[in-house]
């Protein structure tokens, strides 16, 4: 008979997954750690019949949590021994006397390990006498062994850079023979976090697991809005964001309002910061003030599509960056035209604007340097500097509503400003002073 040990802790708030305690919230960490747990077991139920598996566990919590997860027919014993190497040696130690051929202990930390890993391990112990399998911090997250080995858990550090090392030095100084397997990340911190996130990217069925799952229902995202005079959409807007602002973090960024917009926002629900004037200055305040997986900015005179934190999270399955598509309520075909325009311009030109509600991964934002230091297109360069750096742009499957006043006139005004707007970007493109082009846009409103 083989023996899989499963070496964890029942998941406890303030017990379990501490190290991302300045990241998630105790309840957060418990759910993290349940998602990897029945990760682990549906792969385990996957195992051929030879393998039977054992719960190890800290005995602090309520121990039917592992059984619901389980099941009530695994043997359920609880670790002892003072330091870690003496609760793993232990374990192997009673499996192995009770008749087992060969054991596998594995810790509850790897969302990416299948029952191919475990298998592949002991099928390479038969030819060995100890497998290991590292993690890329320098841990190990499985250990295999024919007969227990004291000396193989004498060392120093668990928990450090440095385990899998020593280790590996150890069973060297033994004399015995040691094969390693397939290397995995584990979820320790929060740049763990971030490593998976990009995993979900590019693995399909990794994000049909429960851990995958998790992550991407607990991302965190800030909203942040700039105003400057938004009197008549304020209020409109606040009630919009009603519905979602204790799911996520909104910033209103003023810069210099001199109408009534600072004392309609409500700063008992919004948190409120001032600025110089300009959209870039504004948008980088509220960027640099938050902590958050996914940064959003959002115009003032926009209409959200329904469950827009959904739709986010949606597009950031498979985009570091991207917007929602855009729409206008009006019914003049000048708009359509500029509807489909804008829209279809994020796929053919790798472009896209304020107005469509710019999303970007907070890492990625920092990394190009923030919106640029220009009085005017700022999320036009913002762009540029993407496309530059090889990212690709999504795009929401719903739209935003913003509004038409910049278009105002009638069917030729229209057609000039949607003209001009062209030529401005052109001349920006070819170098022209950004304070003409400044000039010239505040000519157009």
């Amino acid at each position: 008979m083989k023996a899989f040990i499963v070496f964890t802790r029942i998941p406890v708030e303030n017990k379990t997954k501490t190290r991302l305690l300045t990241y998630y919230t105790p309840k957060q960490c418990v759910g993290l750690h349940l998602a990897i747990l029945k990760d682990l077991n549906a792969e385990i139920n996957r195992f051929n019949s030879s393998i039977k598996t054992y719960i190890y566990y800290l005995p602090e919590g309520d121990l039917n949590i592992l059984k619901d997860i389980f099941g009530e027919d695994k043997p359920y014993r609880a670790q002892i021994g003072d330091s870690l190497g003496d609760k793993m040696y232990n374990a192997i130690s009673e499996v192995l006397s009770e008749g087992a051929s060969s054991v596998c202990l594995c810790g509850t930390d790897i969302p990416e390990l299948s029952a191919e890993d475990i298998e592949g391990a002991f099928d390479l112990l038969e030819r060995n006498d100890v497998v290991i399998s590292p993690t890329e911090d320098g841990g190990y997250y499985l250990v295999g062994m024919k007969k227990a080995t004291r000396e193989v858990f004498d060392i120093e550090g668990y928990g450090g850079s440095t385990v899998f090392e020593n280790t590996k030095r150890k069973v060297k100084d033994l004399g015995i023979s040691l094969m390693t397997c397939i290397i995995h990340r584990d979820i320790d911190d929060q740049e763990d976090i971030k490593a998976y996130y990009e995993i979900m990217r590019n693995d399909e069925n990794f994000r049909k697991t429960n851990t995958a799952k998790f992550l991407k229902e607990n991302k965190k995202i800030a909203i942040i809005i700039p105003t400057y005079n938004e009197e008549n959409t304020i209020v409109s807007l606040q009630n919009q964001l009603e519905k979602i602002r204790g799911r996520c973090e909104i910033v209103f960024v003023d810069g210099g309002s001199t109408d009534k917009t600072l004392e309609l926002i409500d700063e008992s629900k919004y948190r409120l910061l001032h600025s110089k004037k300009g959209r870039n200055l504004q948008m980088n305040l509220g960027a640099m003030s938050v902590d958050a997986d996914i940064l959003f900015f959002l115009h003032c005179d926009s209409v959200l599509p329904p469950n827009p934190l959904e739709e986010i999270l949606d597009l950031m399955d498979d985009y570091r960056a991207g917007c929602f598509g855009i729409a206008f309520k009006s019914l003049s075909p000048l708009m359509f035209i500029c509807r489909y325009i804008s829209n279809h311009r994020v796929f053919d030109r790798k472009v896209m604007f304020g107005d469509q509600g710019i999303v970007i991964d907070r890492d990625l934002f920092m990394e190009i340097g923030m919106f640029p230091d220009l009085p005017i297109m700022e999320d036009y360069q913002l762009s540029l500097t993407l496309k530059e750096k090889g990212v690709k742009l999504g795009m929401a499957r719903k739209r935003i509503y913003t509004s038409t006043r910049r278009f105002k006139g009638g069917p030729i005004r229209k057609l000039w400003i949607m003209w001009k707007m062209n030529r401005l970007r052109a001349k920006y493109r070819k170098g022209v002073d950004i304070e003409k082009i400044s000039a010239m846009y505040k000519d157009i409103r």
